[in-house]
This record gives C-alpha cells, sequence and structure tokens, in this order.
C-alpha cells in the first residue's frame, strides 16, 4: 500500500474540546480514515481517490459559532499508520463493564475486553456515538437474538453484540477498508456468529432481524429508515446515533411515521443515541 496517496488536513481547533472530538467523527463520517490528535487540534487524513475540493461541505462544526476552527490541507504519501496509532490511540473502559483496547495494551479485568486493530476505520469507542451504542448493548438483554450492525467500522459493537450472546450477526459497511478491518477484528476477538458483508441498506433484502444498530450520519439515518423498519421484527428493538440534539425532532418524526415507539435517549457533548421499538 506504499503507493497510496493520501491528503492531510491540519486542523487548529479553539476550544479544543469537544470541538476536537465533534470534528474527528463528523469527518469520520465523510470519509476520512486516520486522526492524530495534537495540541492545537488533529491532523486528519482521507485517500486522494476519495478526496474532492467540497469534501468539508457536510461538516457541521465548521459552521459552528461554538468553535473556532481553521485548516490547510497537502498530499502527502501514506505513512507507517500502525506507529500512529501504538502512538495515539489509548484504551478504553465504558461503564467499568467493557474495555476496548488494541493487541499491544495489556488486557483488563473487565466482564468484556475487546481487541480491536482500528487501523483508518472508524469506531474505536473513543467517538460519542460509538461509546453510547456499547452503552445500550450493555444495558439491554441480546441473548440469542439477531443483529444488524450496520455501517460496523471497525465491527466493535456486533463483536460486543456476540459476547452479550447475540446470534447470528450480520456486519455490513459500504467502506471496503471498514470490512476488512470488521473481518480482521472479528477473527481477532474468536467470534464465531458474525457475518461481515460489504454494501449498503440495498443488501439488506428481506432478512429480518431483532435488533438493529446503526451509528451512521443523519442523512444516511433518514434515507434507510423505511428499510430497517422493514428488517426488524415485531417488538424489536432499533437503537441509532451518529447525530446531535437538535437532530433528534427530525429523526424522531421519521421512525414514529413507521409505528416505532421512543423509548430512550443518551447524549454525550450533544451528541445523542436513541432506542426505539417497533
Amino acid at each position: 500500500m506504499s503507493n497510496i496517496i493520501y491528503i492531510g488536513y491540519e486542523f487548529k481547533v479553539t476550544p479544543l474540546q469537544p470541538g476536537v472530538e465533534i470534528l474527528i467523527a463528523e469527518l469520520g463520517y465523510a470519509g476520512f480514515e486516520s486522526f492524530v490528535e495534537n495540541e492545537t487540534g488533529v491532523t486528519a487524513y482521507i485517500q486522494k481517490t476519495d478526496w474532492e475540493e467540497s469534501i468539508l461541505e457536510d461538516i457541521q462544526v465548521l459552521r459552528s459559532d461554538e468553535f473556532k476552527i481553521s485548516y490547510e490541507f497537502n498530499e502527502i504519501e501514506q505513512t507507517n499508520w500502525n506507529a500512529e496509532w501504538e502512538k495515539n490511540f489509548n484504551p478504553i473502559v465504558v461503564d467499568d463493564v467493557c474495555a476496548v483496547r488494541a493487541p499491544f495494551h495489556e488486557s483488563f479485568d473487565t466482564a468484556y475486553d475487546i481487541i480491536i486493530e482500528p487501523k483508518m476505520s472508524f469506531g474505536t469507542g473513543h467517538h460519542e456515538t460509538t461509546h453510547m451504542m456499547i452503552q445500550h448493548i450493555l444495558k439491554n438483554d441480546f441473548k440469542d437474538k439477531t443483529v444488524l450492525d450496520m455501517g460496523c467500522g471497525t465491527g466493535v459493537l456486533a463483536i460486543l453484540a456476540e459476547l452479550k450472546g447475540a446470534k447470528p450477526i450480520d456486519a455490513i459497511d459500504y467502506d471496503n477498508w471498514c470490512y476488512l478491518n470488521s473481518l480482521e477484528n472479528v477473527e481477532r476477538n474468536n467470534c464465531k456468529h458474525i457475518n461481515v458483508i460489504e454494501g449498503d441498506a440495498s443488501v439488506l433484502g428481506e432478512k429480518k432481524y431483532d435488533i438493529i444498530i446503526a451509528n451512521i450520519n443523519r442523512n444516511i439515518l433518514m434515507q434507510d429508515m423505511k428499510t430497517y423498519v422493514s428488517c426488524l421484527n415485531k417488538g424489536g428493538q432499533l437503537f441509532l446515533s451518529g447525530f446531535y440534539n437538535d437532530d433528534i425532532p427530525m429523526i424522531q418524526k421519521e421512525c414514529e411515521s413507521h409505528l416505532l415507539k421512543f423509548e430512550e435517549k443518551l447524549e454525550r457533548n450533544n451528541w445523542v443515541s436513541l432506542k426505539f421499538i417497533n
């Protein structure tokens, strides 16, 4: 992969937090693949083949009055991503129950100890949306439930679902790197009931699930909601994240138009995650 060319963006963010976390999450959804935080902000990388001049048009935080964000970008050769992750990827523990760590970290004495080699995929547990989805999975019964992890990223949510007793599980992502990374992480965690699929909601067909997890951006959620509901068993649960507090009325209206019942909301730094029942 040494011949892959990347575009590197150097963002300066004030105040740093939660500005950097919000920016990383939004850039991740836009296709940026790797992030290195620093004292003034964050450097974000995207493959040149995935880049276009309008790439930042949908990055809402850049237009927020709460943060001052400046940036410059240039073309770079691919760096040693594994070395960058080893320097910058710290383990996390969610609710003292679930640890998410890299292979080079010591193991944790927690009920669930998940090993993720994040590389350039989105979903290490550090981002607010993934963190809240982990909390949802920890709080709910997944034993012998059929599960869909839509937009699986690193596969961390599907892996936790299996550790909680779910089976079978489909983990789907349209991004080839995420697809390959999820395959690696599923094997790394000795999971036996996860089927990783490369694609979008169009591959679902007439499949049915007891639980659907969708940690994607607002526009995709709105676009694909009808498909998710058609794949959800009666009494099934739908967990959504990837959007802000201000987006709740729009999301909730769409869900309720499909006769879903709102049940719970989680919130972290203005990011939210919602639970609905079919």
